[in-house]
């Protein structure tokens, strides 16, 4: 008897997780085109300062759907062009800032 309790629960754990692993993946209804993908691009680069993903959104000269633009930050962050810092989006590539920092940086 109580092997059958623990198959049932064993199985009741692993439906419940292939639950949440399902409900965690992330559908995408639209994705970006590249125009889109070099608008967004420019925007950050273009921005004088840091700048939320809203006020990122808010300043885009095109509307944009937000899960769209979710899409194309996320490409961004893993092609390691953008970097998240407290909520806020920050140019990495090619930002001359950050070369000159690494370039008069002290190698340890």
């Amino acid at each position: 008897m109580k092997s059958t309790r623990n198959i049932s629960y064993i199985n009741l754990l692993v439906i419940s997780m292939y639950r949440v692993f399902i409900l965690s993946v992330r559908t995408v209804l639209h994705y970006p085109r590249l125009d889109t993908v070099m608008m967004v691009e420019d925007a950050i680069k273009n921005s004088k300062e840091e700048i939320t993903k809203t006020g990122l959104w808010y300043s885009l000269p095109k509307k944009v759907q937000y899960q769209t633009l979710q899409v194309i930050l996320d490409y961004l962050e893993k092609s390691n062009k953008i970097l998240f810092m407290d909520k806020k989006i920050v140019w990495i590539a090619s930002n001359a800032k950050i070369d000159k920092i690494i370039k008069h940086g002290n190698e340890y």
